[in-house]
């Protein structure tokens, strides 16, 4: 391992810790967060209010030293209000254009299904094309460029499922459970000190970041490992191919080609950070879930009979051989 590895995944766990000073547990959701900051990978959070998931992304902006804005997203909200739009300067006599908060490095769209679709697909423009037109000008997001969006579940009210294009266009999704007993007690004991506020110290910045990705690349795979993504992705489209009769009867539509993609890419990161110049089966079948979890769309026979998308997931993981 070179000097310059050495020094980044020492950085890596500093992150760690300083997100620890703060957020208790979530180890798991800092994780892929950081995957997807260094593949240039969207995330999409989902889970019940009050489990710190807009704390997580906030703390991760200040131990990154990026630009970052937080967007409430609500039914009222507009395109503008997003991207920006044109004002009139009365002095000039011209049209100046004014950038909305979409210009950040760090995005945290909370609570993203709760705003109607023409602000959704503003916010989709500017994660697939990395850019943002106002008038008549285009301008080029700055980079690293990453949309942390959080939803709560479809089932509370006053909430609006997020159309499957704009959905196929996050990396992953990850669901941010409840905290053990000690975790939620320690919790408890940080916030019941009214003056609790510690301070996280930067710790990685542009150049690392750009760096580590670079690093990341470098992550080689095998080509019997890069086959069985592909039987993976192709199990969730084809299950009858692979005897995999009982899922059959569920998947409306499997995975798109963006899940092989990022899925390859996850891998390599997941290697990256237990400090492996390559990937094994195990960081495959561990990132697969959240890969998948919202690209394969279920019939109404599974929603009848109480079949969840990750279940699914785990029967094509176990059945589907590598090197098949």
């Amino acid at each position: 391992m070179t000097p310059a590895a050495i020094t980044y995944h020492t950085k890596i766990r500093q992150v760690f810790d300083e997100m620890g000073k703060v957020v208790v547990g979530q180890q798991a959701l800092l994780n892929r967060l950081l995957i997807g900051l260094f593949t240039g990978g969207h995330i999409l959070l989902e889970g019940v209010p009050g489990l710190a998931k807009t704390l997580t992304i906030n703390t991760l902006a200040k131990a990154l030293q990026l630009d970052f804005q937080r967007i409430q997203f609500t039914p009222d909200l507009l395109p503008a209000d997003l991207v920006g739009t044109m004002i009139f300067n009365q002095k000039s006599g011209e049209f100046e254009v004014k950038q909305g908060p979409i210009f950040a490095n760090l995005i945290l769209a909370d609570e993203v299904n709760r705003s109607p679709a023409k602000v959704q697909s503003a916010l989709l423009e500017a994660m697939q094309e990395k850019q943002v037109t106002i008038g008549e000008e285009t301008f080029v997001l700055d980079k690293p460029f990453l949309v942390l969006a959080t939803q709560n579940p479809v089932e509370q009210e006053g909430t609006y499922p997020l159309p499957e294009a704009q959905i196929d266009r996050f990396m992953m999704k990850v669901f941010v459970g409840y905290l053990s007993k000690d975790e939620e007690l320690e919790v408890m004991r940080r916030m019941a000190n009214l003056n609790f506020d510690y301070e996280v110290q930067p710790v990685l910045d542009k150049e690392d970041i750009f760096a580590i990705k670079n690093e990341i690349n470098k992550i080689t795979m095998s080509e019997t490992l890069e086959r069985y993504i592909i039987e993976l992705v192709f199990a969730t489209r084809r299950p009858l191919d692979y005897n995999l009769r009982d899922e059959a009867r569920y998947i409306q539509y499997g995975v798109s080609p963006r899940a092989s993609i990022h899925l390859n890419r996850a891998a390599k990161a997941l290697a990256y950070f237990d400090q492996r110049d390559y990937v094994l089966p195990e960081d495959i079948k561990e990132v697969a879930p959240d890969v998948f979890n919202h690209r394969i769309l279920l019939n109404y026979e599974a929603e009848a009979d109480g079949v969840t998308t990750l279940q699914i997931i785990d029967s094509i993981l176990r059945k589907v051989a590598i090197g098949r």
